[in-house]
C-alpha cells in the first residue's frame, strides 16, 4: 500500500507519479488546443515532437532515480496527451483528491488506476461535479492550502479557468484544520503572456523559506502582496513576463535543498544556487510549449 503524505511543496520526495509523452497523438488541430501557448506553437509550426518530449521526461526520471525516488507512470492511452499528471489529481496530507478536469480527460484517471488501487479507498475523494479543480492550482503549505482560482462572472468563457470558488469552498470543508487562501488569477484564451493557466504558472514556494512569483499573474494586487509579505520580500524571486511565459515558476522540488529546473532558466538557477539549493538542470523547453513544465508533469504521493 502507498501511505500518502504531502504537506508542502518542498519536503523530501519519496514517491511520485510522472506523466508520459509516449503515443502523444501528434500535433492537435487548432480548435483542439486548450491553451494560448499551444495554439501559438501550432500556428508557428513549432509544436513539440513526441521523441523530444519523451527524451525530456526521461531526463527527469533519471534525476528521480539518482535521488532514490519511487516513480509511478500512467498506463499508455494510444494517441493521447498524458504528460501533465498534476492536472488529474493531488495529495493533501494523506488524502488523494481526484481532480474534476475537462470532461474529455477523464480517461487519464483510468490510466493511473494501478496506482490508485494501492491507496486506501477511504483516502480517495472527489468533489461534486460543479466544483472544478485541477492540481496545478492547489499548493499545500504547512497550515495553509494556497489555491489559484478565477472569480470573474465570465468564468465559463475561459477554457483556461480550471478551478472555481465552489472547489475552494469544498477544499475548506475537506480540510477544516487548514487555512485555505485563494488567489484570483489573470486569464487569457489568446495571449500566453497574460495567462496564468494555474497558480503554479505564476507562483511556487521553494527551499525552506523562498518563493518564485510573477506579479502580473494575479488580478488582485493585495493578494499578490499577501504572498510577498508571507514569505518576506528578501525571500521572493520576482520573474518577468517572459520568464513566466517560459514557465520559470513551474520547477519541481525533490527536497528543500534540491530542485529540478529547466536548463535555460539561467537567472533563476543562479539565484537558487546562491541560496544553497542544488539545481538539477534538465532540458524541458519542448514540453513547455504546451504551457506546462516540471510541476505540471509530476504528482507527488509521498513526501517525508
Amino acid at each position: 500500500m502507498i501511505k500518502l503524505n504531502v504537506n508542502d511543496e518542498t519536503s523530501r520526495l519519496r514517491s511520485v507519479l510522472l506523466g508520459t509523452a509516449r503515443s502523444n497523438g501528434g500535433v492537435p488541430a487548432l480548435d483542439e488546443a486548450y491553451d494560448p501557448k499551444s495554439m501559438l506553437h501550432i500556428k508557428q509550426k513549432t509544436y513539440p515532437k513526441e521523441e523530444d518530449m519523451v527524451r525530456e521526461i526521461e531526463a527527469v526520471e533519471a534525476v528521480f532515480n539518482k535521488y532514490g525516488v519511487q516513480v509511478f507512470r500512467p498506463k499508455i492511452i494510444e494517441n493521447y496527451n498524458q504528460i501533465f499528471a498534476r492536472d488529474i489529481g493531488f495529495v493533501i496530507d494523506n488524502v488523494f483528491i481526484k481532480a474534476n478536469i475537462l470532461p474529455d480527460r477523464e480517461q487519464e484517471l483510468d490510466a493511473i488506476q494501478h496506482v490508485l488501487s494501492q491507496i486506501d479507498p477511504e483516502k480517495i475523494i472527489r468533489f461534486p461535479e460543479e466544483a472544478h479543480i485541477e492540481g496545478g492550482d492547489v499548493m499545500p503549505h504547512g497550515d495553509y492550502i494556497f489555491v489559484g482560482t478565477y472569480r470573474g462572472k465570465d468564468y465559463p468563457d475561459y477554457i483556461i479557468a480550471r478551478t472555481n470558488m465552489k472547489a475552494v469552498e469544498y477544499l475548506q470543508k475537506a480540510f477544516p484544520n487548514k487555512k485555505v487562501v485563494s488567489f484570483n488569477l489573470r486569464k487569457s484564451n489568446t495571449n500566453a503572456y497574460e495567462n496564468a493557466l494555474h497558480l503554479d504558472c505564476c507562483f511556487q514556494p521553494v527551499g525552506d523559506k523562498y518563493a518564485i512569483i510573477h506579479k502580473n499573474g494575479f488580478l488582485v494586487e493585495e493578494e499578490y502582496q499577501w504572498l510577498v509579505d508571507h514569505f518576506g520580500t528578501e525571500h521572493v524571486f520576482e520573474i518577468t513576463a517572459e520568464e513566466m511565459f517560459n514557465m520559470n515558476s513551474n520547477i519541481f522540488s525533490i527536497a528543500p535543498d534540491v530542485v529540478i529546473s529547466e536548463r535555460n532558466f539561467t537567472r533563476l538557477n543562479e539565484w537558487l544556487r546562491s541560496k544553497g539549493i542544488t539545481v538539477e538542470e534538465v532540458p524541458y523547453a519542448e514540453i513547455s510549449k504546451q504551457e506546462g513544465l516540471l510541476r505540471c508533469s509530476t504528482l507527488p504521493l509521498v513526501r517525508e
